[in-house]
């Protein structure tokens, strides 16, 4: 990450290193336990506004799942399903969010170094180019509990553990409907991710150039806070067509039952809605993505910070 340079010897014939950024030799293993810390802690902290984002997204909702704002669903949810519901569908996501993530910044890392977006300065087409890699290897792995998570999420769901909705998910409609909005996950995430990257190494290096030499949380928890709400906005449309896939298969209506992809999932939602219909559920993935992603950045550079220093002390 960006941050302050770490001097190597005026002799070495080696690039300057960025302050958090992982060494060369770094330990595989070590980057993958920073990454998994920061995914669960990231969806964990955040997760009620998670399932509210979910259940504004819903095309056609039924009357009782039809809320007017954030306060107003955690409310109503609140009273009509008890507190605790707004945490249903959190075990999927504790389950493949350590792995996910842990191929996630691996990826991420591995690519960054072979760009030379460790080396000293500025590169924000490594950041792109690293996020946008990272979230291919980690969608793939993690497509199949979103869709599970999500299913649990809209109201009126039945399901008691993932289990037992992966199992009748399966049964009902095969393994395809645990990669059905893949195409449309990458298509969003992408963008997202190389949004924020980018947003996240420009931020971190401005501020760290206005702050003291020395490692900083609050820099990368303001910057990645700022970079995930921006990126989640601007990829809003996107996701709303996403959940509609995720969830077709616990949806009464047979359209949306029947949807087999992005451009007819977008076209039920433009038919039924026109352009607003997309930015549905929006205050709510800002909401969520802005404090998780500073979460999510903040425990990632603390644990690698702490993996860094034991290496240096070896």
């Amino acid at each position: 990450m960006a941050g302050h340079e770490k001097h190597l010897p005026a002799d070495s014939p080696e690039e300057e290193y960025d302050y958090e950024s992982l060494p060369p030799n770094f330990s595989l293993a070590a980057n993958m336990v920073a990454g998994a810390f920061a995914g669960i802690a990231e969806h964990s902290v955040m997760y009620p506004i998670d399932l509210l984002k979910t259940r504004m997204q819903v095309v056609n909702p039924t009357p009782a799942a039809m809320y007017s704002g954030l306060g107003n669903a955690i409310a109503t949810i609140s009273r009509v399903e008890g507190y605790m519901s707004l945490w249903r569908g959190l075990s999927s996501v504790v389950v493949g969010a350590g792995p996910a993530h842990a191929v996630y910044f691996a990826t991420y890392e591995a690519v960054k170094q072979a760009m030379g977006g460790n080396a000293s300065g500025h590169h924000p087409l490594a950041a792109a180019t690293s996020g946008a890699c990272a979230t291919i290897a980690s969608d793939a792995f993690m497509n199949p509990f979103d869709v599970i998570k999500q299913r649990m999420q809209v109201h009126g769901s039945t399901y008691r553990s993932i289990t037992e909705c992966a199992r009748t998910t399966f049964r009902n409609e095969g393994l395809r409907a645990f990669y059905v909005s893949y195409p449309t996950t990458l298509t969003m995430t992408v963008p997202f991710t190389a949004l924020q990257f980018t947003a996240y190494e420009s931020l971190t290096k401005l501020m760290q150039n206005q702050r003291k030499p020395g490692y900083d949380p609050l820099t990368h928890c303001t910057a990645g806070g700022l970079a995930g709400g921006f990126a989640a906005a601007a990829t809003t449309p996107l996701d709303v067509v996403k959940t509609l896939l995720q969830t077709r298969g616990v949806s009464s209506d047979p359209e949306i039952r029947l949807a087999r992809g992005l451009v007819s999932a977008a076209s039920i939602i433009w038919r039924r809605e026109g352009a607003k219909g997309f930015f549905r559920g929006m205050k709510a993935r800002v909401v969520a993505a802005a404090p998780s992603t500073a979460i999510c950045w903040s425990a990632y550079e603390v644990a690698k910070s702490y993996f860094i220093r034991v290496e240096n002390e070896k």
